[in-house]
């Protein structure tokens, strides 16, 4: 016969609960050990997570952890009948000779919980999708992060610091024989990446200018550097400019032609054939770009999962952060938005163990002191930015304000500002405003 999904038993293993709750009565030193596995909702059977949380209670309680005690505690808590006396609990001394596979019933139960729970989300998923809802990005991240969580449910809780040691020494051991090179994802520029060692997984990477300073550039060209150079698999959502404009720029770059002449076809017969030799390039490297706007922070998060989950992800780029929307219907303060928006942006870092570089518009205070080099105060609309980054970065470029002189023609200014884990900073960059390219200056020039 065969049975339908209404007659289905979920996924459970009762022998394993009662080995569990029969181990800890042979053992009461195994409690933390498994309360750190299993606790009291993984049982599918409601009379053993009872007996389950009076031997935690007496555990806790500083009490002998046995037969007695534990028929006298649910005796006290009038639960004893109801699961099944006093010969119940004698029954589940018998289920085990020896309490040295506890932990192994442990995560035997753990793992049958974990599959409760998807058939769980599965159902109050297909619910919603019944419901229709208006919102159907949102309702995507949502569903998405059910799934997640549930991944997630055993990844936190303490750990020994011995036991960090070995792992520790190891990293140690190989940065030294790398004698500080980049440990982190590069940016490919070699003074910058001395600051920051590279973006490390879970930083988010605030990089700031006002316009026409080259945010776009610099970050395309971090892309491209970490791609190609590094092999690193990197996103790139670009709210601004188009997938058309994006691969532009690429060309620009790698081949060494005129951004303008692309964009008009004024290209010279000879040129040609760098653009070939640039798009066998391209084609080549683990870019990838979504030009859809107006997203909003959940779309980018849920977008970000996907990659990771199909092709791998070690960077994810976001031009620009305020032009994300927020999944937050509550409120349409702009302050509480941005703060909003930073918080799941370094939420993503962390939860994907990537760096996530968002780019930041500035205010127009820089424009009204003599001296236009950005600060921290002129991130625009929220503290919150500069709260939840790890690294802020503004980008200053002096020939836009000034007559170009021997000392500011075609450098851009890179002011490391804030970094949580290194020095702050400044690094100068060769910009070239024919390819929207940067690149490392053999010289520092300068500094100001």
């Amino acid at each position: 016969m065969v049975m339908t999904a209404l007659e289905r038993v979920p996924p459970q293993n009762l022998e394993a609960e009662q080995a569990i709750l029969g181990s800890l009565m042979v053992e009461r030193d195994l409690v933390p050990v498994i309360s750190e596995i299993v606790e009291k909702a993984d049982f599918y059977a409601p009379h053993h997570a009872t007996v389950y949380d009076a031997i935690i209670s007496l555990y806790e309680r500083g009490e002998p952890v046995d037969k007695v005690s534990v028929t006298e505690e649910l005796r006290r808590r009038r639960l004893l009948e109801e699961v099944g006396g006093a010969d119940f609990v004698s029954q589940l001394l018998n289920t085990v000779p020896t309490a040295a596979s506890a932990e192994y019933y442990a995560r035997v139960v753990a793992e049958k919980s974990i599959l409760r729970s998807l058939i769980t989300a599965g159902g109050r998923i297909a619910t919603i999708g019944f419901e229709q809802p208006e919102n159907v990005d949102d309702v995507v991240d949502r569903c998405e992060q059910m799934i997640f969580d549930i991944g997630r449910r055993s990844a936190g809780g303490f750990t020994l610091v011995r036991d960090l040691l070995k792992t520790a020494f190891e990293r140690i051991d190989t940065l030294y024989h790398q004698k500080g090179t980049v440990t982190g994802v590069p940016s490919g520029f070699a003074r910058l990446d001395q600051f920051t060692t590279g973006f490390q997984p879970g930083e988010l990477i605030i990089i700031a200018a006002r316009p026409s300073m080259g945010k776009t550039s610099l970050c395309l060209n971090m892309a491209m550097n970490a791609a190609k150079d590094a092999g690193k698999h990197v996103a790139v959502f670009s709210l601004e400019m188009s997938n058309d404009q994006l691969v532009q720029r690429f060309l620009s770059m790698e081949a060494r032609i005129d951004a303008q002449a692309l964009r008009t076809g004024n290209i010279k017969d000879k040129e040609w054939g760098e653009i070939t030799r640039a798009m066998g390039v391209l084609a080549e490297v683990p870019v990838y770009v979504d030009d859809s706007a107006a997203l909003t922070v959940g779309e980018v998060r849920s977008r970000s999962r996907r990659l990771a989950a199909t092709t791998g992800l070690d960077l994810v780029i976001i031009d620009y952060l305020q032009l994300l929307r927020s999944t937050n219907a509550r409120t349409t303060n702009r302050v509480e938005i941005i703060d909003e928006i930073c918080r799941s942006l370094k939420a993503l870092a962390k939860e994907l163990r990537v760096p996530v570089i968002a780019l930041a518009q500035l205010n127009r205070s820089p424009e009204s002191r003599n001296d236009k080099r950005p600060m921290l105060s002129d991130l625009r609309e929220s503290g919150g930015i500069e709260q939840e980054a790890d690294v802020v970065a503004f980008i200053y470029r002096d020939e836009y304000y000034n007559p170009p002189t021997p000392e500011n023609e075609n450098i851009a200014e890179i002011n490391i500002a804030k970094q949580r884990n290194g020095p702050t900073g400044l690094v100068q960059l060769r910009f070239d405003k024919r390819y929207t390219s940067f690149a490392d200056l053999e010289t520092q020039r300068t500094e100001p």
